[in-house]
């Protein structure tokens, strides 16, 4: 039993999200998050790090920048058990070279090798044409969107299912679209906000909220919740 699951049935959501944001703001501070110099590095880096710790990312991505190769056109044309090769370091290579090769083939021949063009349009269409895209799940997708185009969508996690969870707003089966929408529509619609809240949760989940031995008494929102009794931990 974690400290902050011992908790009031009858909660203020919209409250409470804004409440941890704010504390986690506090704590940790504004995150810069993605680390990318380039929109073709941030997509790159949200296909790959899939299943991998951000430090095996960036190995893989500086193979690729090591080799002048974080350009549509020359990712269009490298041979794809090549580009496993120099992405090995982020894991399952061989799959994540074929679904980076996929999300190019797109660009190259559906947008002229444009990657601003693919940007334009509602959010949910770019949404739904992400997910038609070999290998591109729900958060990958989310993630191209809020860091890459800065669409306002929220992207959903491991780290936010457990950190949410642990504080009693949602139970662990919940699915990825319903918290989604739990989030999005308790929050202002902002992409700025949306960038910011969600690296602030994976940063408290590094720190803190480990999967297994949580660090619960140095967590910021147990803290909280001893100091104000809000109805999270």
């Amino acid at each position: 039993m974690f400290p902050c699951s011992n908790l009031s049935e009858n909660k203020n959501i919209s409250k409470g999200l804004h409440l941890i944001y704010e504390k986690l703001y506090l704590k940790f501070g504004p995150q810069d998050w993605w680390p990318a110099d380039s929109k073709l590095e941030i997509i790159i880096g949200a296909i790959l790090t899939q299943a991998v710790s951000w430090s095996n990312v960036e190995m893989a991505i500086s193979n690729l920048k090591d080799e002048k190769l974080l350009d549509i056109k020359k990712l269009h044309q490298i041979n794809e058990n090549r580009l496993a090769k120099l992405i090995k370091p982020s894991g399952y290579y061989n799959m994540k070279a074929k679904k980076l090769k996929s999300f190019i083939d797109v660009i190259v021949n559906e947008y002229n090798s444009n990657l601003d063009a693919f940007g334009k349009g509602k959010p949910e269409q770019k949404r739904k044409e992400l997910l038609e895209i070999y290998g591109i799940g729900p958060e990958t997708a989310d993630s191209i969107l809020l860091y890459a185009y800065q669409k306002p969508v929220f992207v959903i996690d491991t780290y936010t299912k457990r950190i949410l969870s642990r504080t009693g707003y949602i139970k662990k089966n919940i699915s990825y679209e319903k918290l989604q929408a739990i989030i999005e529509n308790n929050i202002e619609t902002n992409q700025e906000l949306f960038n910011e809240y969600h690296a602030l949760l994976v940063k408290l989940a590094k720190e803190n909220c480990w999967k297994s031995s949580p660090l619960c008494e140095e967590c910021p929102l147990n803290k909280h919740y001893e100091e104000e009794k809000y109805a999270y931990c």
